[in-house]
């Protein structure tokens, strides 16, 4: 079946929403933080926001902020990026159905956002990957992709404020998982 990428569409919030708590657990996103995330991924007019659509079904999305309209926060180590705070954009989840992960969907959702965090004016971009994604995946595609491992943080996702009703999918609401903070340099690519 052949699956397509094109920009997030507020008609795909409900699929995306149900999508991104199957696979990273019950609380993972819901309509308030995706309307939120998607305005944050606007700028110059031009979102960063994707999704993977195969016969009328949501099975994949990329969810990135726009340089410049996200806060850098405790879990960020901007003395170790390769440009200003204000030319990263932040790339916050990558999300493919189980049944069609290992096809290059990811990488395609990846190198969208890429295109448009450029078009944005964006040098690179900084991401917090899921090391206990199944195989690694998550750290494994965005490696391929060339994002550098720069920080690990263990704990990551533990008693978040902005989803206090997370359940991870591995450890429940004591989450353990740590996040790998990766860089990806667009002029490197």
């Amino acid at each position: 079946m052949k699956t397509i990428i094109r920009a997030l569409h507020e008609d795909d919030y409900q699929q995306v929403i149900e999508l991104g708590n199957l696979v990273h657990g019950n609380g993972y996103l819901d309509l308030p933080s995706l309307v939120k995330m998607q305005a944050l991924s606007i700028n110059n007019g031009i979102s960063a926001n994707f999704v993977a659509e195969s016969a009328g079904q949501i099975v994949g999305f990329r969810l990135t902020y726009a340089a410049g309209m996200w806060d850098v926060d405790k879990w960020c180590s901007p003395t170790l990026w390769p440009c200003d705070v204000c030319k990263m954009c932040y790339f916050k989840c990558n999300t493919v159905a189980e049944t069609l992960r290992g096809q290059g969907i990811g990488k395609k959702l990846l190198l969208a956002s890429v295109s448009a965090a450029k078009a944005q004016g964006a040098q690179a971009g900084v991401s917090h990957l899921w090391q206990q994604s199944p195989n690694n995946s998550a750290v494994g595609y965005f490696s391929s992709a060339g994002g550098k491992l720069i920080k690990y943080h263990p704990k990551r996702w533990n008693n978040i404020p902005d989803q206090p009703d997370y359940l991870c999918v591995l450890c429940g609401l004591d989450c353990q998982c740590t996040a790998c903070e990766m860089v990806l340099v667009f002029d490197e690519l």
